[in-house]
């Protein structure tokens, strides 16, 4: 058997080619396995999965739907997500695989999903120079979506039993490949036209960086360009063309409406289209729906969104703050 168990309900798989295995199995039925990689243990789900994703999200207590950094096998599979201008393409060449992110557009035909990506037309992407997180990504024949696998705002985990003891019950699996020789958060640069950005330090250093482009990188907070130097940083966001209404009670004639629970609000019967996130009231649900719904129901040629009460409770935090930018003047 390729699994330990460990003190909760998270299984301790052995990092052999029987717990690569398993730890595919569950990736790939939308289960959250933690799995090491060169520089942490990241928490991996399925980055084509919606609902997978929004799991990554309830578990940190993760407080906004952050762009996550999808992780690829090899760089002919990533390049199959993103679009690599020549900066990338020699940080790639270079670095990958390695401890070096990269923010590229993503293609229109992407597969990692509008979660993952936090609804930006960008995505980051990384092939990490584990040879065990190789395997598995391999394995799983998907993108993998991993953040560090620890609470939000806590030590990032470098050993399975940092992860046991921040997630254990949360996750699935967690894949034991010892410590992580890195130990440090990958470098995140942005190639998304102009002089790449340095958005985050991590495991390749700045000077290395500077060397194979030939020029000095422009440090995030430094970037004059009008857009936010992080994802999720403007205050109108995430807007449909559409003008979001938030918190309604009732539903004017020829809104749309955006619902959340089993209630019904009055008007509904003359509302141009209805989505409701989670019939259930689940929040990892409706957060796995939330910017789908919100370019369907923009499709249906509404002038206006009402949107229904979202409580604040679990995954309504961030719900709600997608909501608001949504809907601020723009």
């Amino acid at each position: 058997m390729p699994a330990e168990c460990s003190s909760g309900t998270t299984r301790r798989l052995r990092g052999d080619a029987a717990g690569i295995a398993e730890a595919a199995r569950l990736l790939a039925r939308g289960d959250l396995v933690a799995f090491p990689t060169e520089t942490v243990y990241g928490l991996g789900a399925d980055a084509t999965d919606a609902v997978a994703v929004a799991r990554i999200f309830a578990a940190k207590e993760r407080p906004r739907f952050n762009p996550l950094i999808a992780h690829l096998p090899d760089t002919a599979t990533a390049r199959a997500e993103g679009d690599f201008d020549a900066a990338a393409s020699r940080l790639a060449e270079a670095f990958w695989p390695g401890p070096l992110t990269l923010v590229v557009p993503a293609h229109e035909q992407t597969s990692v999903c509008d979660l993952a990506r936090a609804g930006l037309a960008s995505l980051a992407l990384r092939v990490p120079a584990s040879a065990l997180a190789q395997d598995l990504l391999a394995r799983v024949g998907r993108p993998i979506a991993a953040p560090s696998a620890n609470r939000s705002g806590r030590v990032s985990p470098t050993s399975a039993a940092h992860v046991l003891g921040d997630l254990d019950g949360r996750a699935a699996a967690v894949l034991d490949g010892g410590a992580t020789p890195v130990g440090l958060e990958s470098t995140v640069i942005a190639c998304l036209g102009g002089k790449p950005r340095l958005l985050r330090p991590g495991g390749v250093p700045r000077e290395a960086i500077r060397a194979v482009l030939g020029t000095e990188l422009l440090d995030a907070e430094a970037d004059s360009v009008e857009r936010p130097v992080g994802p999720g940083l403007l205050a109108s966001h995430y807007a449909p063309r559409a003008r979001v209404r938030l918190d309604a009670e009732r539903i004017e004639p020829g809104e749309a409406a955006l619902l959340f629970g089993p209630d019904s609000l009055p008007g509904l019967v003359d509302a141009r289209a209805v989505i409701n996130l989670s019939q259930q009231g689940d929040p990892a649900e409706a957060a796995a729906r939330l910017f789908a719904a919100l370019r369907d129901l923009d499709a249906s040629g509404a002038a206006v969104i009402a949107v229904a009460r979202v409580p604040m409770a679990d995954l309504g935090e961030a719900i709600n703050d997608r909501l608001r930018r949504a809907a601020a003047p723009r």
